[in-house]
C-alpha cells in the first residue's frame, strides 16, 4: 500500500493543470450508483469490517508478550494461536466478499455507461460521425469506459480504505499510548516534504520516456509496415534505419534504468522514514518500559500499527489529484453523452405506413455545417460534399450552402436520375430523403406530410439505399443478407440473390451462403459486393430506392449483370438514382441536373438535349461516350465511361 500510494502520486504529469474536483460530475457519477446502492453499501460494510479486523494483530502480539508468556498460561496462548490465524482467514473471505459486490457495482455502471453511450450515437446523425474520428469513438469505449471502471472498483474503494484505515488505527494507537502516537505523527513531515521535489524529478524523466518511447513507436510503425518496408528495401537502407532504432532504443533503455534509480533512491528514503519512526517508537518506547510506564507488548503493537499509520498517510497525500484524474474517464464519456441528438422523432410523431413513394422537394436548402465546438465556413469558403460511403468526397465548389432552393416533385413509381458535375449536391439529395441529415431551409414530404413529423423508424423501412461503396460485416454472406430481413427465410434469400445475379457465384464457394466475406467484405470483388447490395435491398422490398449505380470501377461482364439485376429493382417503386449510365438516364422518367447546388435544368432526356444547357453538354462529354459503336454487335454492352463522381 505505501509504494503504489506513492507511484500513483509520482505518475501524475505535473504538466498539466492541477485537475479540480466538480461536484456536479460528482453527483452525476454518483447518480449511477443509485441503482447499485446495495452492492456499494457491502462493499462498504466490508471495507470497514476488513480494516477493524487488521487492527486486532498488534493487540494479540501485546496480550501474548505481557500476559500469555509471563505467566505460562498455556490455554490462554492456545486461543491466541487460533485468533492470528482465524482473523486472517476472516479477513480474506470477507475481502473477497468485497472484491464480488465491487466488481458487481463496478460493471454495472460501467454496462449503463456503455448501453447509454451506444443508444446515444445510434441516434446521432450523419454529421457526428463525418466530423468524428473511429479511433476516438473505439477510445472511449474502451479506454475512457476502462478507466471509469478502475475509478469505481479502484480509486474509489482504495480511498475509502485509507481513510478508514488512517482514522481507526491513530485511534486505536491514541487509545494505548497517546504520547507514542504523537510521536508517530511527528514522522509524516519526513514523508510529505521531500516528496514534493523528488517527484518533480521523477515526472520529468517519465515526460521524457514517454516522448522517447513515442520516437521508437514511430520508427517501427514508418519502417516495419508494408508501405515503409518497401520504401526501405528498394534504397537499401536496412543498415541505416537499423542504427536509428538502435539510438532510439537505448534512449529508451537509459531512461528507463535512470528512472528506476531514482524512484529506487526515493522509496529508500521512504523505508528510512518509516524505519526512523520504528525506532523512535522503540528508543522513546523503551525508556517508558524502563520508568514502568509501558508494557514491552504495546511497543510491540506499535510498531506493527506503524505501517498501517505510514502507507495510507503517504497514499492520502495526493488523493485530489488522484481522484479528480480518475473522474476524468468519467467526463469523456460524458462529453460524448450530452451531445446533442441533431434529428430526433418528434413527440407527435407517427409512423409512415401504406406508403405510395410521392416525394416533393420544396425549396430545400441545405449546409453542412460542423458540429459544435467546429468553424463554421464563412460565405465564399470551400465545403466539402459527403460521398456515398459516409466520408468527405472532396472539395465541392466554392460556396457556403450545398443545396440551395432546390424545388421538384417525383410521383408514385417514378424513376428520376440525378446528372451534374461533381459537388453539384447529387449525394447530398440522396442523404436528404431518408433523413441522414435535415433541410438547412424549406422541406421535404413523403405522400404530403413533411418528413420531420414521422417516425424515423418507419422511414427507414421504406426507403432501400445502395451506395456506390457497399458495406459488408465481417461475417458470412447469409448474415449480411439477413441484416435487410432478419426473419427472411432461406427460398426468400435464394430468390433475392437470384434476382440480383448473385446466386450462382455464391454456390460456386466452398461454404456457399455461409462463406464469411472478409472485413468491410474484403474477400469479394467490387461487382460481387454491389450484387449482394442489390440482393440486400430486393429482400428489403421497400417503397423507395435511392441509388449511386457508379460502376467506373467495374468490367463490363459485372457491369451487365448489375444492370440486369437493377431492372426488376426499379419496377414498380419510387427511384432517385445518381446516374452515371446513359441506358439508365434514357430509362428515367425525369432528369434533374444540379449544378453548383442548384437545380438548373429538368425534363426527358429529348427535352433536355433539346434545351442544349448543361445537360446537353454533359451528354457530349461524357454519356455520348457509351454508345454502342456502330460497327459493334447491338446486343454488346460498351466499357463505361468515367462515372461522374458524386
Amino acid at each position: 500500500m505505501f509504494h503504489s500510494g506513492w507511484w500513483s502520486y509520482l505518475s501524475y504529469d505535473e504538466s498539466k493543470p492541477k485537475p479540480v474536483l466538480d461536484r456536479q460530475l460528482l453527483r452525476r457519477v454518483f447518480a449511477y450508483g443509485k441503482p447499485h446502492w446495495r452492492a456499494v453499501a457491502i462493499v462498504m460494510v466490508t471495507i470497514v469490517a476488513i480494516s477493524l479486523l487488521d487492527l486486532v494483530p498488534p493487540l494479540l502480539y501485546r496480550e501474548l508478550i505481557d500476559h500469555v508468556l509471563p505467566n505460562r498460561d498455556g490455554a490462554r496462548l492456545n486461543l491466541l494461536a487460533l485468533a492470528m490465524l482465524g482473523i486472517p482467514v476472516l479477513s480474506g473471505l470477507i475481502s473477497v466478499v468485497q472484491r464480488n459486490y465491487s466488481a458487481r457495482a463496478g460493471e454495472g455502471i460501467i454496462y449503463d455507461l456503455r448501453r447509454q453511450m451506444y443508444g446515444h450515437l445510434q441516434r446521432m446523425s450523419l454529421r457526428f460521425f463525418t466530423n468524428t474520428k473511429a479511433g476516438e469513438i473505439i477510445s472511449r469505449f474502451n479506454n475512457d469506459v476502462v478507466g471509469a471502471q478502475n475509478a469505481i472498483t479502484g480509486t474509489i474503494p482504495g480511498i475509502v480504505t485509507n481513510v478508514v484505515t488512517l482514522g481507526s488505527t491513530l485511534a486505536v494507537m491514541l487509545t494505548i499510548e497517546w504520547r507514542l502516537a504523537l510521536l508517530a505523527v511527528a514522522v509524516f513531515p519526513l514523508f510529505i516534504l521531500p516528496a514534493k521535489r523528488v517527484a518533480r524529478t521523477l515526472r520529468a524523466i517519465r515526460r521524457t520516456a514517454m516522448e522517447q518511447n513515442a520516437e521508437m513507436s514511430n520508427i517501427v510503425n514508418e519502417t516495419l509496415t508494408i508501405n515503409g518496408a518497401l520504401l526501405v528495401k528498394t534504397f537499401g537502407s536496412q543498415r541505416r534505419e537499423a542504427a536509428r532504432f538502435d539510438s532510439a532504443n537505448a534512449a529508451v533503455r537509459d531512461i528507463g534504468i535512470r528512472r528506476a534509480r531514482v524512484g529506487q533512491l526515493f522509496f529508500m528514503g521512504m523505508s528510512i522514514a518509516g524505519t526512523l519512526g520504528t525506532a523512535l517508537i522503540y528508543w522513546v518506547g523503551g525508556h517508558l518500559v524502563l520508568d514502568g510506564a509501558i508494557s514491552i507488548g504495546t511497543i510491540v503493537a506499535f510498531a506493527a500499527y506503524l505501517m498501517r499509520l505510514y502507507g495510507p498517510i503517504s497514499a492520502l497525500t495526493n488523493v485530489q489529484v488522484e481522484f479528480a484524474q480518475s473522474m476524468v474517464s468519467f467526463e469523456r464519456v460524458f462529453e460524448y453523452l450530452d451531445k446533442p441528438v441533431e434529428i430526433a422523432d418528434r413527440p407527435s410523431a407517427q409512423p409512415f405506413t401504406h406508403v405510395q413513394g410521392h416525394i416533393r422537394f420544396e425549396d430545400v436548402s441545405f449546409q453542412y455545417t460542423p458540429m459544435p465546438g467546429q468553424t463554421a465556413p464563412a460565405a465564399g469558403e470551400a465545403e466539402e460534399e459527403i460521398d456515398s460511403a459516409g466520408t468527405p468526397a472532396g472539395p465541392a465548389p466554392t460556396r457556403r450552402w450545398a443545396l440551395q432552393d432546390v424545388s421538384f416533385e417525383i410521383l408514385p413509381g417514378e424513376l428520376v436520375a440525378l446528372v451534374g458535375p461533381s459537388g453539384a449536391g447529387k449525394t447530398t439529395v440522396t442523404y436528404l430523403l431518408p433523413r441522414l441529415y435535415d433541410p438547412t431551409e424549406g422541406r421535404i414530404t413523403l405522400d404530403g406530410r413533411d418528413l420531420r413529423d414521422g417516425a424515423q423508424e418507419s422511414l427507414a423501412a421504406q426507403i432501400g439505399m445502395v451506395t456506390q461503396e457497399t458495406y459488408l460485416f465481417h461475417d458470412t454472406i447469409l448474415a449480411n443478407l439477413r441484416y435487410a430481413r432478419p426473419d427472411a427465410t432461406q427460398e426468400e434469400i435464394e430468390q433475392a440473390c437470384r434476382a440480383a445475379n448473385i446466386h450462382a457465384m455464391i454456390m460456386a464457394l466452398p461454404e456457399g451462403y455461409d462463406t464469411v466475406v472478409g472485413e468491410r467484405g474484403y474477400r469479394l470483388s467490387g461487382g460481387e459486393k454491389q450484387r449482394l447490395a442489390i440482393a440486400r435491398v430486393i429482400l428489403k422490398d421497400p417503397r423507395i430506392l435511392v441509388l449511386d449505380e457508379a460502376t467506373s470501377h467495374l468490367d463490363s461482364q459485372n457491369e451487365a449483370l448489375i444492370q440486369s439485376a437493377l431492372e426488376p429493382l426499379f419496377a414498380g417503386r419510387t427511384s432517385l438514382v445518381i446516374a452515371h449510365r446513359l441506358s439508365t438516364i434514357l430509362a428515367a422518367d425525369k432528369i434533374l441536373v444540379l449544378e453548383a447546388g442548384r437545380l438548373v435544368e429538368q425534363g426527358t432526356h429529348a427535352e433536355l438535349i433539346a434545351q442544349g444547357g448543361l445537360y446537353a453538354q454533359l451528354y457530349a462529354t461524357q454519356f455520348s461516350r457509351q454508345l454502342p459503336h456502330p460497327d459493334s454487335p447491338s446486343d454488346t454492352l460498351p466499357e463505361p465511361a468515367p462515372a461522374l463522381t458524386s
